[in-house]
């Protein structure tokens, strides 16, 4: 079983890298663009359509806020993204929004920060896999009707490559990231020139219908209710800007500047695809609803509501089928891998997190590829738990969205102010001081923007799901600082201290013997061979006949240890020994106890519930006992002799030279 685990193991995730390899799994930027920015490129694919779908309820002409509210997102992007360029330069050993907002705000905010991305990383798996499953079903009837099986695939697949390492993952998914760059940048420039170019009328297959108006007119505060809501859905856009901060030193050399010029690159093909599919949107007069059955009229009877993206691919490259396919084909895969931004930034948010001891130390462990494997797994199984309970709507999801990136947001551009304030109170060279200014400048505009955002996110989503998002902040945050309370309260429990250093009046050995056997004579040598004070065997009488047999032989055999018979009228075993050591230990408190337990080594798993539960029981309990020590003497069995020698000769192992002796290696590296 070993066997076959370790191989499924290594064909899945390929063989194990050196630490000192590490150097060669840094990124290009040309990876590294697809790896940390395909969420917030490919959020394109459906932050649009979460506008029209806010403000449909409304009604039709509440679409001619459309173009307002994408240019506000816009805004924010751009000046998002350059306020996080800032941070790149100003802390470029990583950890991003938390590494500022802890340096300038101190540590509770931070915590604040590290819970709002961990929150926003795994509803970004969740939402982009889910968003993928809606627009590979708009081409594939069979993945829509099993979207929440097809997206759970879909997470392990993608959790299963990103354990082979951040390089290799970088590699096999820049293809279809930069494909559904081209392709969707195709489709805006194709759209634009057959209508502005050729004149012609490109029509969507829902441009002829309409939008049920609401039952009553709405009030002025309602409709900016409805538009701010649609706001707050388009900035999901955003999510995924601060991978790059975070993951700073994934990069190659010099990575602040490699990092930030990536930045850029995703800011442009980002604000491009998103402004271009609005227009491209309201060219073709494409309709969607939140309830299609119920909100649109004169849609056929048994209407299926297919995707923004689909239904403007469908107009734009009206009789070319094969572009048409591929758009869909590139975005599913694009939405898809767009959880890989989240792979790639929560593992090593987790591993810093781990490394200042808010986290279990086993995140900032790097696995068999030099990936923080843990990190990923956690990740995989949080994404898909959301999935299940939601069902993998979109919609419903979009609403827990968003919440967490934006404070992550707000503390880090105000940290950033904090950073040039304190900064410029010791600068005194004028061009500095000016070029520290206009950083000030660009960080102000960010933090007023998104705290913008993060207000309206809040109230206009709060009761709609956002609340969800909120507690589970608040639940990793209490989390966090009693793990960090854990680890400070065993730092200071296992500090030097003057008395820890002080030797022990005497060791007392004890052996345990349930039968005179093979196992216990080895315990008894290893324990002769430690040269204790005091040696002598235990024996607990629970078989009177079994006790007799063994008190008979230990005479027989001379061994020169006292043998001592331990009364247990109820048949135990735990429980009179623990009070024969805790007794040696009130007469004297400043001896220690070691007991040496004999215990089998075996080679299937089916035998350890054979053997090994008494040895088992009494270890756990005497792990517990002060002043007590435990050494376990093994005995190897056949079975995991035999284990061990099928493990040693893997195939290949000759080949390569492994089982010969060492004599024989020696003379072949003389020869």
């Amino acid at each position: 079983m070993p066997k076959l685990v370790t191989a499924a193991k290594r064909f899945l995730l390929g063989r194990p890298f050196r630490s000192d390899r590490i150097s060669r799994t840094l990124l290009p930027k040309r990876i590294a663009l697809p790896v940390f920015s395909s969420d917030p490129m490919s959020s394109v694919a459906y932050a649009p359509e979460e506008i029209l779908l806010m403000l449909s309820v409304a009604g039709l002409s509440a679409y001619a806020f459309t173009p307002w509210v994408g240019l506000a997102v816009v805004i924010v992007m751009t000046a998002v993204i350059a306020s996080s360029r800032q941070n790149i330069y100003a802390y470029p050993s990583g950890g991003g929004d938390y590494r500022v907002t802890a340096v300038n705000h101190g540590r509770r905010w931070g915590l604040v920060v590290a819970s709002a991305l961990m929150v926003d990383y795994i509803l970004t798996v969740a939402v982009s896999i889910s968003a993928a499953a809606a627009n590979i079903g708009s081409a594939v009837p069979f993945v829509a009707e099993n979207k929440v099986a097809f997206a759970v695939v879909a997470i392990v697949v993608l959790a299963a490559l990103n354990l082979r390492g951040i390089r290799e993952t970088g590699i096999l998914f820049a293809i279809p990231s930069y494909a559904f760059v081209v392709g969707m940048l195709s489709m805006v420039a194709f759209g634009f020139y057959r209508v502005f170019i050729r004149g012609e009328e490109i029509p969507a297959e829902s441009a002829g219908f309409d939008l049920a108006e609401p039952a009553e007119p709405l009030s002025a505060i309602a409709m900016l209710l409805i538009v701010l809501r649609a706001f707050s859905s388009g900035s999901a856009a955003l999510t995924g800007v601060e991978a790059i901060s975070n993951g700073v030193p994934a990069f190659r050399k010099p990575k602040a500047h490699n990092a930030a010029r990536t930045l850029v690159a995703m800011g442009v093909l980002s604000v491009s695809m998103f402004a271009g599919l609005l227009m491209l949107a309201q060219l073709t007069g494409v309709k969607v609803a939140e309830n299609p059955d119920t909100q649109l009229l004169g849609a056929p009877e048994g209407y299926q509501q297919r995707t923004m993206v689909a239904q403007i691919a469908d107009a734009v490259f009206d009789g070319v089928p094969l572009a048409f396919y591929f758009l869909l084909a590139v975005t599913g895969l694009i939405l898809a891998i767009a959880a890989n931004t989240a792979f790639n930034g929560f593992p090593v948010l987790g591993s810093i997190l781990a490394q200042d001891r808010y986290l279990p130390r086993q995140l900032h462990t790097r696995g068999d590829r030099l990936a923080y494997s843990n990190g990923i797994i956690f990740l995989a199984a949080a994404a898909i738990l959301l999935v299940i309970a939601f069902g993998a709507e979109v919609t419903d999801l979009i609403h827990l969205y968003i919440v967490g990136v934006f404070v992550a947001f707000v503390l880090s551009q105000s940290g950033m102010l904090m950073h040039w304030r304190n900064l410029l109170r010791t600068e005194k060279d004028p061009v500095v001081r000016r070029r520290m200014r206009r950083a000030q400048v660009v960080n102000m505009v960010g933090l007023v923007t998104t705290a913008i955002v993060l207000v309206v996110v809040v109230v206009t989503k709060f009761f709609r799901g956002a609340w969800i998002a909120i507690a589970a902040m608040a639940v990793l945050y209490l989390l966090m600082t009693g793990i960090r309370r854990h680890y400070d309260r065993v730092a200071t429990e296992l500090a030097e201290h003057e008395g820890d250093t002080v030797l022990p009046s005497r060791n007392h050995a004890i052996v345990l013997v349930s039968q005179l056997h093979r196992p216990t004579l080895r315990a008894l040598a290893y324990a002769r061979a430690t040269r204790p004070d005091v040696l002598e065997a235990v024996t607990v009488n629970v078989d009177e006949a079994n006790t007799l047999v063994v008190t008979r032989r230990w005479q027989e055999e001379n061994f020169q240890v006292p043998l001592k018979v331990i009364e247990s009228p109820y048949r135990e075993i735990t429980k009179p020994v623990l009070d024969y050591v805790t007794r040696i230990r009130t007469d004297n408190p400043r001896n220690v106890v070691t007991v040496f337990i004999p215990e089998y080594v075996v080679g299937h798993w089916w035998e350890n519930l054979l053997h090994n539960q008494s040895a088992l029981r009494l270890k756990g309990r005497l792990l517990f006992e002060p002043g007590v020590m435990v050494t376990s003497v093994p005995w190897q069995l056949a079975s995991s002799q035999r284990v061990a020698g099928r493990a040693g000769s893997a195939p290949g192992r000759a080949r390569r030279g492994l089982d010969i002796s060492e004599a024989e290696h020696d003379r072949r590296e003389r020869g």
